[in-house]
């Protein structure tokens, strides 16, 4: 699993209720399941990701939420997840409003595209990086909102959104877990992926 999904273990409760916004195939519930006890569902389009979820066991619901979860009633979870989806969205503001409003706390990971490699690529190149970080070209990405650090906890103050742990990663893919101290002074500039445990 990346090390992202495993930082997110120390938020959630034994034997919770869990909704994983963008569930992809599942994995992050499965693993909650079993490690935690917890009562999941996700959410998820995409067809071969709902099927991924179904034969790990993991209850899935097709929806998109950039329509909201006006199907859920406030406070039905103990805490709503929101892994590697919030540039993905089309309203982010709202999708983190409907969070809180369904899910007592929130957990949200992103990539961080304020990272001194992205700003250095667009400063020595003029164009949009292609890297590990980012690995699309700017005409066929499923990112739309680029946010960095410091714009999402612009955006929690703005909405009167407490942040209760905030955790930074260098690389999720690689063994190195956590920032380094100039990644914890200066996460806007060095973290590479963002981990935010959030409530209203």
């Amino acid at each position: 699993m990346r090390l992202d999904l495993l930082a997110v273990d120390q938020w959630i409760d034994d034997n919770s209720r869990v909704l994983d916004l963008g569930c992809g195939d599942g994995v992050l519930l499965d693993h909650l399941r079993k490690v935690k006890k917890t009562n999941g569902l996700g959410i998820e389009i995409d067809v071969d990701n709902i099927t991924a979820c179904i034969a790990k066991g993991v209850d899935v619901v097709e929806q998109n939420i950039d329509n909201g979860l006006a199907n859920f009633s406030n406070d039905s979870f103990d805490t709503v997840l929101l892994t590697q989806t919030l540039q993905a969205v089309h309203r982010p503001d709202f999708v983190l409003r409907e969070m809180l409003r369904v899910g007592k706390e929130s957990i949200i990971t992103f990539p961080n595209f304020g990272h001194w490699q992205a700003r250095l690529h667009l400063l020595m190149r003029g164009r949009m990086p292609v890297s590990k970080l980012m690995p699309y070209n700017w005409y066929d990405t499923p990112n739309i909102h680029f946010c960095t650090v410091a714009d999402f906890e612009s955006l929690c103050a703005a909405e009167g959104i407490q942040i209760l742990h905030r955790t930074f990663e260098i690389d999720i893919h690689t063994g190195k877990k956590h920032a380094s101290l100039l990644g914890k002074l200066f996460p806007n500039l060095f973290a590479t992926h963002a981990i935010y445990h959030v409530t209203s």
